[in-house]
């Protein structure tokens, strides 16, 4: 007859064999920190529009679609328009939030100011990355205008910057 001792000690031989292959973690590895990238030929662009007497706004979805209000009009004078486009590269399932910086004021070239909206993203915010890098996740991001009378904001180009902060959670 064998003493449980040894018993023992075969069950256990015989549960580290079943287990031998097999690695476990204590948690995680640390998250990789988020980068962003600017695609500098795809910023926020209004293109070209003619003002009437009251003014207006102009808005540019993420989707890339336009639209106004009020006495704007809409031209296609060859000039684009798009949403701001930037690019995520961060571990797949990592959570991004998007804190859009405050309105801002847009210079104009024969003077006056246009206020601009910083609009949402198409991602949403907060979103989940899904993608692998060096794969990235693209995040569009649209704004509207808002357009005075004629002498409170003369024709011209405008011009000026905005923030948006990403946030990994």
């Amino acid at each position: 007859m064998r003493s449980p001792r040894i018993l023992s000690t075969v069950k256990l031989a015989a549960l580290l064999l079943c287990f031998n292959g097999l690695a476990a973690y204590a948690q995680q590895p640390p998250p990789r920190p988020i980068s962003i990238y600017v695609n500098p030929a795809q910023g926020l662009i209004f293109g070209a529009f003619f003002q009437g007497v009251s003014g207006g706004t102009v808005i540019v979805y993420p989707d890339g679609s336009r639209a106004v209000t009020g006495t704007i009009m809409q031209a296609n004078l060859g000039f684009p328009f798009s949403p701001a486009i930037f690019e995520v590269e961060a571990n797949p399932g990592t959570l991004v939030s998007i804190l859009n910086g405050p309105d801002v004021l847009l210079s104009g070239s024969n003077g006056g100011n246009i206020q601009l909206h910083i609009g949402t993203a198409s991602t949403g915010s907060p979103f989940i990355v899904t993608t692998t890098p060096p794969g990235r996740t693209q995040v569009r991001i649209g704004g509207t205008l808002t357009i005075g009378s004629p002498l409170a904001n003369p024709e011209g180009s405008y011009s000026g910057s905005f923030s948006v902060t990403f946030i990994q959670e």
